[in-house]
């Protein structure tokens, strides 16, 4: 199974095949997250200085020496909880104000999701903290996930929770209640 639009990055270093993709790669794409708040990717990339200062406060431990030294979010060690520390002990002008829309990754569950072979789970539902993924019923089958990206902040709570990695974060450009990706 190839892979669609590659980036020529990704495509040099051989993940033009599915199967070599790390785990993270197949839940948070080939594009480190940046912290919230961040300024573009291009701005961030052109003035941040890979201090490490947001690296060392961070309190999930999220944030981690991405690609060139540049901070990228792995939701692998836990969620993002928006604390505004990293924004706050950033001397480089890369953050947004925090008032704003923290990012636009919001997540997405697939078909691989375990309410597809009739079997009853709402592990992301249960570790949602802002309450955006919710399970309607279904006539002869099990409850269906639903996520409502209005609400959803894609802070990754619920993606080390998946039993079956069904959940993966993307960058979206417009908000929809969507059901599973296509």
């Amino acid at each position: 199974m190839s892979v669609e639009n590659l980036p020529r990055r990704q495509f040099l270093r051989g993940k033009f095949l599915a199967s070599l993709h790390t785990e993270n790669e197949q839940k948070q794409g080939f594009e480190g997250i940046r912290p919230p708040w961040s300024v573009t990717n291009n701005e961030f990339i052109e003035q941040c200085t890979r201090c490490g200062d947001c690296l060392s406060v961070c309190e999930t431990k999220i944030l981690v020496k991405g690609d060139g030294g540049f901070p990228e979010v792995q939701f692998d060690n836990g969620e993002c909880t928006f604390c505004r520390k990293c924004v706050e002990i950033c001397q480089q002008p890369i953050f947004r104000p925090s008032n704003e829309q923290p990012w636009s990754h919001k997540i997405e569950i697939s078909e691989n999701c375990l309410t597809q072979r009739s079997i009853e789970c709402r592990s992301c539902q249960d570790s949602c903290p802002v309450s955006s993924i919710y399970f309607r019923f279904q006539i002869g089958s099990v409850a269906q996930p639903f996520v409502n990206l209005d609400t959803c902040n894609g802070c990754g709570a619920c993606l080390q929770n998946c039993p079956v990695n069904a959940i993966k974060i993307n960058h979206l450009k417009h908000n929809e209640e969507k059901k599973f990706s296509s």
